[in-house]
C-alpha cells in the first residue's frame, strides 16, 4: 500500500468534496455590515470578555491568519489588520471571496435570530451556492409570535381568559408547526430549550402549570410589551408537539447542544439530559447540534444507542484551537457511527465565519482520519466514504433533500 498516494487522494476528497452546511444563519445585510462586533465569529462571549479576551485566543490567532492570507496581507498580519482589510472591501466581492472555496452546494438556514431587519432572508444567499437554500424554523420563534398576536388581542378585547388563550395557542401552534412540516422550503426544525429552561424536557405538562405559565408571560407582556418565552411547562409542550409533528412528517429537529453564550445554563446544555424525550419520540430524528461541546463524548454515545439520533460537529470551527478541533473531531469518531454524523458552520452575520467554518473542518477531519489510515486503523476508501458522507452524503439523506453532489 502507498500510504502518500493514498493520503493525496483522501486530501483531493476531503477539500474538494462539496458539503451541506447543515446548520447556518443568515448573513448581515449590506447597510449594518458592522453593526455587531467582528470578534462574534470567533467566540460566543459578550461586553469585554468578546472584545477584549477573545482576540487573545489561540482560535483568533489562527482566524487572523487565514482571513490574512485570504485576503493577500503580509504575513503575521494581526487581528485589526484584518478587520480594516474586510471592512474596506466591496460586501458582495467579499462575499463572494469567502463563500467560493467553501464549495458549500446547500446551506440550511435558521433564520430564527430575532433580528429579521438586519440580516438578508435566507433565499439570498442562493447566489453562492449550486442547490437552493433551505430553511430551519427555530419553533420557540414561532411560539412567541403566536402568543404575543393572541396577547394583543386579549388586550384589545378582553375576550381571553387564561384557559381560552392556552387553548387557542395549542390550536394555533399545532397548525402553523404542521404547515412547516409540510412545506418543501423547510428542511427542519429547531428548538433553543437549551438556552431557555434547559436541556431536561418534561414529556407532560399539566393544565395548572401550563395555565399558570400563561397568564405569568400575560401579566408581563400587558406591563413591558416585551414576550420571551422562558417558562419551562410551557417551553417543553412546544417542544413536544414539535417532536410530534415532526415525526409524523419526517422532518428532523436540531438542538441547540453545549457550546453558546452565556445565556445557557452549561450543567443543563448535556444531551445527556435527553433521553427520556429522546425514547419518547422513536420516530422523530433528533440532530444534536454544535458538537455538544463540552459534552461530546454524550453526545456521540446517545448517537451510539439510539437509532434516531444524529450529530453534527460545528461551531467548534473556528471558536476552538486547532488542537481542540482534532480532539473533537476524534470524539465524534469514538463511538458515534460514521453514517450519522454531519458538518456545519453554524456560519452567521459574516461570510467569513462560513470560511473560517469550512477551512478549518477540512483540515481537521483530513488530519484526524489521515492518521487513522497512516496507522492501517482505516482502509483508503473507509476514510473517504467517512469524509464524503460527514460532509454530504448523511444530511442529504437525513433531511430527504434529494441532492446529486456537484462534483467539479
Amino acid at each position: 500500500m502507498d500510504i502518500q498516494k493514498d493520503l493525496v487522494e483522501l486530501y483531493t476528497t476531503v477539500f474538494s468534496y462539496p458539503a451541506i452546511d447543515n446548520h447556518a444563519h443568515a448573513f448581515l445585510k449590506r447597510e449594518y455590515r458592522h453593526e455587531i462586533p467582528f470578534e462574534g465569529i470567533i467566540s460566543e462571549a459578550n461586553g469585554s470578555a468578546l472584545l477584549e479576551d477573545a482576540p487573545q485566543t489561540l482560535a483568533c490567532y489562527r482566524a487572523a491568519a487565514q482571513l490574512g492570507k485570504l485576503f493577500n496581507l503580509s504575513d503575521g498580519a494581526d487581528w485589526e489588520e484584518v478587520k480594516r482589510e474586510r471592512s474596506q472591501m466591496d460586501y458582495l466581492e467579499l462575499c463572494r471571496l469567502c463563500m467560493t472555496p467553501t464549495k458549500i452546494q446547500c446551506i440550511l438556514i435558521d433564520d430564527g435570530l430575532g433580528i429579521p431587519d438586519i440580516v438578508y432572508d435566507y433565499k439570498w444567499h442562493d447566489q453562492f451556492t449550486t442547490s437552493p437554500t433551505k430553511r430551519i424554523v427555530r419553533v420557540e420563534v414561532v411560539a412567541q409570535d403566536i402568543l404575543k398576536d393572541l396577547m394583543d388581542t386579549h388586550l384589545s378585547t378582553g375576550t381571553l381568559a387564561p384557559l381560552n388563550l392556552f387553548d387557542a395557542f395549542v390550536a394555533t401552534l399545532t397548525t402553523a408547526i404542521t404547515a412547516a412540516a409540510q412545506d418543501p422550503e423547510v428542511a427542519g426544525f429547531k428548538s433553543i430549550a437549551c438556552y431557555r429552561t434547559g436541556l431536561d424536557i418534561t414529556l407532560t405538562q399539566t393544565t395548572p402549570e401550563l395555565e399558570q405559565s400563561i397568564t405569568g408571560i400575560a401579566l408581563q407582556y400587558s406591563t413591558s410589551k416585551k414576550l420571551r418565552l422562558a417558562h419551562k411547562a410551557l417551553n417543553d409542550f412546544v417542544v413536544n408537539t414539535t417532536l410530534r409533528v415532526a415525526g409524523q412528517y419526517g422532518k428532523p429537529v436540531q438542538f441547540h447542544t453545549g457550546l453558546g453564550d452565556n445565556d445557557i445554563s452549561l450543567t443543563h446544555s448535556t444531551p445527556a439530559l435527553m433521553q427520556p424525550i429522546i425514547k419518547a419520540y422513536p420516530n422523530t430524528k433528533f440532530v444534536l447540534l454544535h458538537s455538544s461541546y463540552p459534552y461530546t463524548q454524550e453526545a456521540g454515545y446517545l448517537t451510539a444507542v439510539y437509532r434516531n439520533v444524529y450529530l453534527d460537529f460545528g461551531e467548534i470551527f473556528p471558536f476552538l484551537s486547532a488542537d481542540g478541533q482534532r480532539d473533537v473531531v476524534k470524539q465524534v469518531l469514538e463511538l458515534a457511527p460514521v453514517n450519522k454524523i454531519m458538518w456545519s458552520t453554524d456560519g452567521h452575520f459574516w461570510p467569513d465565519s462560513y470560511y473560517l467554518g469550512t477551512l478549518q473542518a477540512r483540515e481537521a477531519v483530513y488530519e484526524v482520519l489521515g492518521a487513522s489510515v497512516r496507522r492501517g486503523d482505516l482502509t483508503l476508501a473507509q476514510a473517504i466514504k467517512i469524509a464524503k458522507g460527514a460532509f454530504f452524503d448523511n444530511a442529504n439523506q437525513i433531511y430527504n433533500l434529494g441532492l446529486v453532489p456537484h462534483v467539479a
